[in-house]
């Protein structure tokens, strides 16, 4: 919310209007609910449409939805669909797949062009190492959010604004864009606000892309989280992206290893390369009571790994069970099974589009990195009651 109370809200109105105007990131307007999903998105078919139904592991997948009913079971659509779950044997497969047969219609995703073939990528949790005091190896700062970054929630003036947000800082009496990373880095602005200092950039640079992460801190044997808590408001992008486009990559060269094995061999190109990317995350500690848990989505609730996918929640309901068929990363293998929308992303856009949370470490993030296949995709939204 905006925090300076002399701004009137006239002023407030006139403010956001002219910063969407200036921005370098201009809001993605979130329709009301009734309004936001074109028919043509939509198909309803039957299960039997969905290819590999009957051979997913129902009790792998089952603690995930638990946990979206969780966030969703006073919602209307959900409750009943939550009430009864608690009901269902959760190490009963039969049980489990026809709860979902019962109580829920698949519809297959076509996106806007017409198209019913998307992306799925991945994202994992990483572990780094890191430091609270800057010294040795540990000369990469990781910063909570700072003070002067203004988050302008639209809808607290315009309710039909619903889901636009806008982020800047006060210059004097006006409000500006927030700064880029490669003012933030040259700036030394961010300084006292570190969390940790970790013995990596590229690690650093990456654990902004996944969005959480864990960090182990050798002086006390401790491990952290480090949590997604915001973002600059500057435009995403991809690294990856910008060493095609100079050249430096062949198509199909950019996983986040190849990535990395460039910028091994290019460290005079680091900074550039890095700063390509205007964007910046700021984290905020959280203590890790189970490690078997993964970090909180933007559902609020902990990801399940090969279960949570994150989804533009413009065209998936955060919390909705989705039918996913894919391959796994560079393979032609099938991955077909019932996942839960529990997060977002910023580079998460369009209809058939889904970032798949492989888990926590080295391993996970392996399969993350390569993770660029063909998808197809369905939704599962629980039927209506009929009266």
């Amino acid at each position: 919310m905006f925090q300076n109370r002399f701004v009137s809200y006239f002023f407030l109105v006139c403010l956001t209007i002219w910063l969407a105007a200036c921005t370098t990131t201009p809001p993605e307007k979130e329709e009301p609910q009734q309004e936001r999903v074109l028919t043509q998105e939509r198909i309803p078919v039957s299960f039997a449409d969905l290819p590999g139904w009957e051979n997913d592991d129902m009790v792998a997948l089952w603690p995930a939805f638990r946990n979206s009913c969780r966030a969703l079971g006073r919602k209307a659509q959900w409750q009943d669909v939550c009430n009864e779950s608690v009901y269902v044997d959760g190490e009963n497969p039969v049980a489990i797949r026809s709860f979902f047969e019962s109580n829920f219609i698949p519809y297959r995703i076509i996106g806007e062009n017409g198209e019913d073939t998307g992306m799925a990528t991945g994202y994992y949790e990483p572990l780094l190492t890191g430091s609270r005091q800057r010294k040795g190896k540990f000369r990469t700062a990781l910063y909570r959010q700072p003070k002067d970054l203004l988050v302008i929630d639209l809808a607290d003036v315009y309710p039909k604004l619903k889901g636009m947000r806008l982020r800047g800082k006060l210059d004097g009496n006006r409000v500006v864009p927030y700064d880029t990373r490669e003012e933030i880095e040259r700036s030394g602005k961010l300084a006292g606000n570190e969390i940790v200092w970790v013995d990596d950039v590229l690690d650093a640079f990456f654990l902004e892309i996944q969005g959480s992460g864990r960090v182990y801190l050798p002086e006390s044997g401790e491990t952290i989280r480090l949590a997604y808590a915001n973002q600059n408001g500057q435009p995403y992008r991809s690294i990856g992206r910008y060493l095609l486009d100079k050249g430096e990559l062949k198509p199909g060269q950019a996983s986040a290893q190849q990535i990395r094995q460039w910028i091994r061999k290019n460290p005079e190109r680091l900074r550039e390369v890095l700063d390509s990317n205007p964007s910046y995350v700021f984290f905020r500690e959280e203590k890790i009571a189970d490690p078997s848990e993964g970090p909180k989505g933007a559902l609020g609730v902990p990801l399940t790994p090969e279960r949570s996918v994150a989804v533009d929640p413009k065209h998936i309901p955060l919390g909705a069970p989705v039918y996913v068929d894919t391959t796994r990363p560079y393979s032609s293998e099938p991955m077909r099974q019932l996942m839960v929308a529990q997060d977002t992303g910023g580079a998460i856009r369009g209809p058939v589009r889904v970032d798949y949370f492989w888990g926590f470490g080295a391993q996970a993030g392996e399969q993350a990195g390569k993770m660029k296949q063909k998808l197809k995709l369905w939704l599962l939204l629980p039927k209506q009651p009929e009266y």
